[in-house]
């Protein structure tokens, strides 16, 4: 089943953007996913059996070290507005 993610990763540590940015390249490293960023949050855009591995992965890893809130939004289905409509 093809789902469509938004995350937003709030380290709570001093090194927040250099968390961020590894957390955004582990997702990146699963061909499998198309990863989208921006200014606010990282879209996700795949199959349900590869997201949520790979997200539990990666928050794990944070885990294991830092303490950090994840907010997420999910949907059913790839939920990208084509460029067009901008």
């Amino acid at each position: 089943m093809q789902i469509s993610v938004e995350l937003s990763l709030y380290p709570l540590d001093s090194d927040y953007e250099n968390i961020v940015w590894d957390f955004i390249g582990f997702l990146k490293e699963n061909a499998h996913l198309e990863v989208v960023t921006n200014g606010m949050s990282t879209q996700v855009f795949g199959d349900i059996q590869e997201i949520m591995p790979t997200l539990s992965l990666a928050m794990q890893k944070i885990y294991e070290q830092k303490q950090a809130i994840l907010v997420m939004k999910m949907g059913k289905d790839i939920l990208k507005i084509p460029p067009t409509i901008l």
